[in-house]
């Protein structure tokens, strides 16, 4: 039997990526390019007469394209034409290999439109939307929220429906009929000539006037009704694990005084030191991005969260890794907010609290972990383990809090002053469905990894050779 090649995309940096692949190189499933693009024209060109129906300059939306692929985690937009912007915000959605909708689920969308009575559209919308996969569904209300912005200014006289008819074509992939596309709808409308027939137009129309409904309830689609919550029970929901409380798991002596270590924080150091010495057996390898060996498995603890270890070398000794990894996260995480220690509980066990950043209109993450390391381990090895906590002193504000099942880190010397750096995750970050973990989880632990030994500058202690 004959399988068919997966696409290589390592040319690809921005347009024509899938937004699977989007996440799994950065995180976040639109590139930081198509972000901005968003951002400027909400802060600057939203009093742009007929924005999104006036067409920019073919030549400069190619640059800007060309700067978008060479730098896709920033392109400066300032002092571009509005509409050469919007070009190419129209261009990216056309040109993803799929709708946002997904192949499978466009027609689906479509007949809700078409045959569903009106008053019953938002609650087939919203169970539409429940079945798409992560990434598409966050595209979507993100790029919903932000139309909706658009249609909000009277001064660009683009109303909901006028951005529905010069938008949903490249959204729906509707009437495509470049050779490059890949989309199922374009390889379908390339082969009928001629005059559109009635489905066509019908689906026209139906894309039109869904768009148009979408971005008008934009803020009520992703609100989930508590019955379809409970329709969709599952044993991931179903294993909800709430984090312990500081004195549920602090051990206080008889003078009142927290113990140097309690027994969760040991049990976490013990399995971390005994994986180590047996090699990590029973690990399911696979590719890992970025020069990183990615590998997974499924424990037995109740939760069906599967466990993710990434490995890597950095050029560090494991002592100057750890204080990277514990006290300057911001020299590697892009996406981090704030963060501080909470609460000092010996010499090295400490609660810590940080926050990072999620694309817009998603909330942010929120994290309360206990941690505790180590660096007086035989062969100079360091190490770091942490989970969750649930701490009286930070109440969840704004955003969700996400639980960390276990984070373990260890540090190995392996020479020239370099360190082996091993990392071991099940994170639930909250929203998420089981298939974004197995697809999409593995890989940024890797590159938050990757990131860790990047921000290491690499260099030759012994200079140039010199010829003799």
């Amino acid at each position: 039997m004959k399988r068919n090649k997966l696409p290589n995309y390592r040319g690809k940096m921005v347009f024509g990526v899938p937004l699977i692949v989007s996440v799994q190189r950065t995180g976040q499933p639109l590139p930081q390019s198509i972000q901005q693009a968003m951002r400027y024209i909400r802060s600057r060109c939203l009093d742009q007469v007929g924005i999104f129906r006036k067409s920019g300059v073919k030549s400069r939306i190619q640059n800007l394209r060309q700067m978008s692929e060479a730098s896709p985690d920033y392109v400066n937009y300032e002092g571009q034409s509005a509409y050469d912007v919007a070009d190419l915000l129209k261009q990216y959605f056309r040109d993803l290999p799929e709708p946002v909708f997904t192949a499978k689920l466009t027609e689906t969308f479509l007949q809700i439109y078409q045959f569903v009575a009106k008053e019953q559209r938002l609650q087939a919308v919203q169970a539409a939307i429940m079945l798409m996969p992560d990434e598409n569904r966050e595209v979507l209300q993100t790029l919903l929220y932000f139309l909706s912005d658009v249609a909000s200014s009277e001064e660009n006289q683009m109303t909901v429906g006028n951005l529905a008819v010069c938008l949903a074509p490249s959204i729906f992939h509707l009437n495509v009929s470049k050779k490059e596309s890949t989309s199922p709808r374009s390889v379908h409308r390339r082969s009928t000539v001629g005059k559109p027939e009635q489905k066509e137009l019908n689906e026209n129309m139906a894309a039109t006037q869904g768009l148009s409904h979408m971005v008008a309830n934009c803020k009520k689609l992703f609100q989930i009704p508590q019955e379809m919550i409970l329709q969709l029970s599952s044993s991931y929901l179903l294993a909800d694990a709430q984090p312990l409380s500081l004195p549920e798991l602090m051990e206080e002596n008889l003078q009142g005084e927290i113990q140097d270590s309690h027994p969760v924080l040991e049990a976490s150091i013990r399995g971390l030191l005994k994986e180590s010495s047996e090699r990590f057996k029973g690990w399911i390898g696979m590719l890992g991005p970025q020069n990183t060996e990615l590998s997974c498995k499924k424990v037995e603890d109740g939760h069906p969260l599967r466990l993710w270890k990434v490995s890597t070398e950095v050029a560090a000794p494991p002592h100057v890794v750890l204080k990277r990894i514990l006290r300057e996260r911001h020299f590697w995480d892009e996406d981090l907010l704030q963060g501080h220690v909470v609460e000092a509980l010996d010499k090295n066990t400490e609660v810590y609290h940080y926050v990072t950043d999620s694309m817009a209109p998603h909330p942010r993450r929120d994290f309360v972990v206990l941690r505790s390391w180590r660096t007086d381990l035989p062969g100079g090895r360091c190490l770091l383990v942490s989970f969750s906590l649930e701490h009286q002193k930070l109440p969840l504000e704004v955003g969700v809090r996400a639980t960390v099942l276990t984070s373990q880190y260890l540090m190995e010397p392996c020479g020239s002053g370099h360190s082996r750096v091993i990392h071991i995750c099940q994170t639930d970050l909250r929203g998420r469905s089981p298939d974004w973990y197995n697809k999409v989880f593995g890989h940024l632990c890797a590159m938050e990894l990757a990131r860790i030994r990047d921000s290491f500058p690499v260099f030759n202690p012994c200079g140039p050779e010199t010829k003799i």
